[in-house]
């Protein structure tokens, strides 16, 4: 008798396994009127329209902002760059030809060097 329900279970679940995903969910499928799989087939084709479009124009959009940013942002990195190397380079030959106090003493270009500041305190 064990054994006669053991088989039998063994061939419900063959039975089972014979099913297909896909003949699972066309059965299911067949439970929903024509009208409302013909609905849901067409918004699920325009949502998928819809995000394949907004996709392309945001990758377009990106396309041109970084590209744009690049060509007016980097050139002016590049010339402040450029300007402060020069003033750190023209503080350094201050430095080295009229010493360590020339670059700080802020004095006005053309005059002796310490005019403008405070006579030395002996």
């Amino acid at each position: 008798m064990a054994d006669e329900n053991l088989l039998s279970l063994e061939d419900k679940d063959d039975d089972e396994l014979d099913e297909t995903l896909a003949e699972r969910i066309i059965g299911l499928s067949e439970m929903f009127p024509e009208s409302l799989r013909t609905t849901t087939c067409a918004l699920c084709s325009l949502s998928l329209n819809y995000a394949k479009m907004l996709y392309s124009v945001t990758r377009t959009v990106a396309w041109v902002f970084v590209s744009s940013a690049t060509i007016i942002v980097l050139p002016a990195l590049f010339e402040s760059e450029r300007a402060q190397a020069q003033e750190q380079q023209l503080q350094q030959q201050r430095q080295i030809l009229l010493g360590p106090n020339a670059a700080v003493s802020g004095s006005t270009p053309g005059l002796l060097p310490g005019v403008g500041s405070a006579p030395p305190r002996v």
